[in-house]
């Protein structure tokens, strides 16, 4: 049978979908790159905010007639979405036969064998459970030398419950993983050849402070992580600003394989929506984490996350924001238009700001970063940089080059032309020097 696997949303979901696919061709399946191929179609969802929801409608909505042609075809709908519409996802798409939270992915594989040999079945796995839902480490090695790096999850959940944010909601209340499995898990990566680990969590810093933790704090987990043999860059994503600690600061100037960026959601620059959004710090203690991150470490990446438009916000508070991002400067920044997420504080919070308000500042704010973006990436031209080679490039290349990317330590994304003859390929790390600066990205050549 051939499977099909769309993901929306975080690293996260990502991950759960890598998972998902190896366990499936463990067991004999094929994985395809068109829904329209497929036998099996799985779509993991987040919704976190309003647009990607209705993205997963419309998907559903087209692959619908695709049963016509095929009356056995299973489709499942996992994820964010899933958690929060339950089972009335039948009663809107009834051809949906599996339905499945973040805690029940471990169990998709085997409902999907369930499901093909009984055609009249439907399965529904959303129960939260009360421990990290482990699951079998599978190393595809075959897939490994396609990959430079892997996602390890180390937690699960979230306790914040920020005014906005839907994800306790959907992903449950926090639970770490044991530092023995995670380790365990780099490990296998790192004998596969993998070289660059992503530690994943809805708030890394919180590692080990849930009643699950085994007494090994977050810093302490990258420390036994970086003395994996084979494992060259560590990076960790999401970080939030009430619990970063010294300690965790400290590493970038300690270990060399810690990546010198560092993704901290700000949220808002005013300290009036940052109390309404719960977040627990004020922008005084952000500035003062940027402070120290760049005393360690001065060619930091800082990027954040920023939202506009959230209810009661006046042009002073949006103000406000623009001045504490032009004030720190971030690399980059995801910003979106405040929505309304069911469950969370903020839906019954008024005034709501309209639309065309949120458009306009938005528009402003990304403008405002498009130039420091900009400024920071032309920081490093003429400069030579390591690449961790990911993959071909889009850019084709001439006579006997080949055009390939891969990111810097930094995180951002560096293309660069290399001759065939110079073996260099998914999974090295090359010296490439700076020639040009791109919207988002950097292009250069490979120094021998």
């Amino acid at each position: 049978m051939k499977f099909y696997i769309h993901t929306f949303g975080c690293q996260m979901n990502v991950c759960d979908s890598l998972w998902i696919a190896a366990a499936l061709r463990q067991k004999g399946y094929t994985q395809v790159m068109s829904e329209k191929e497929a036998d099996v179609i799985l779509i993991n969802t987040c919704s976190v905010r309003q647009k990607p929801e209705q993205k997963v409608y419309s998907m559903l909505g087209r692959i619908e007639p695709y049963l016509k042609n095929n009356p056995n075809l299973i489709v499942g709908v996992g994820g964010c979405v899933a958690q929060q519409v339950k089972e009335t996802f039948w009663e809107k798409f009834p051809f949906v036969r599996l339905i499945f939270g973040t805690d029940g992915v471990r169990s998709v594989p085997d409902s999907i064998v369930r499901l093909s040999e009984n055609p009249d079945l439907k399965i529904s796995l959303l129960d939260f459970l009360d421990y990290y839902p482990e699951r079998e480490i599978i190393i595809d090695r075959t897939l490994t030398k396609q990959q430079a790096g892997a996602y390890v999850n180390i937690m699960q959940g979230c306790d914040n419950f920020c005014a906005y944010c839907i994800v306790p909601f959907t992903r449950g209340r926090q639970k770490s993983r044991k530092t023995e499995n995670i380790l365990n898990e780099c490990k296998k990566f790192a004998e596969a050849g993998i070289k660059e680990i992503t530690l994943l969590g809805q708030n890394v810093n919180s590692f080990g402070k849930d009643k699950y933790g085994d007494g090994v704090s977050f810093p302490q987990l990258i420390r036994k992580v970086s003395k994996i043999e084979g494992i060259r860059r560590i990076r960790f994503t999401t970080s939030h600003p009430k619990d970063i600690s010294d300690e965790l600061i400290a590493l970038f100037g300690e270990l060399e394989n810690l990546c010198p960026a560092i993704h901290l959601p700000l949220q808002s620059g005013s300290n009036t929506i940052l109390a309404k959004m719960g977040r627990k710090y004020t922008i005084e203690d952000y500035l003062q984490i940027v402070e120290k991150l760049r005393k360690v470490r001065d060619d930091i990446v800082i990027t954040t996350d920023l939202i506009v438009g959230f209810p009661t916000e006046t042009e002073e508070d949006f103000l406000e924001t623009l001045k504490r991002v032009k004030e720190i400067e971030f690399d980059s920044s995801f910003s979106f238009k405040y929505s309304d997420r069911p469950g969370t504080k903020a839906t019954k919070m008024e005034p709501k700001i309209p639309d065309e308000i949120k458009s306009e500042r938005l528009k402003r704010l990304q403008n405002l970063q498009d130039k420091l973006t900009h400024k920071s990436l032309n920081k490093l031209k003429g400069k030579v940089v390591e690449v961790l080679v990911e993959g071909k490039s889009a850019k084709q290349g001439k006579d006997n080059q080949i055009s390939l990317k891969g990111r810097e330590g930094g995180g951002r994304v560096v293309n660069f032309l290399t001759k065939q003859t110079n073996n260099i390929h998914v999974g090295s790390l090359v010296k490439v020097k700076i020639t040009e600066i791109k919207k988002h990205s950097l292009f250069g050549e490979v120094i021998l």
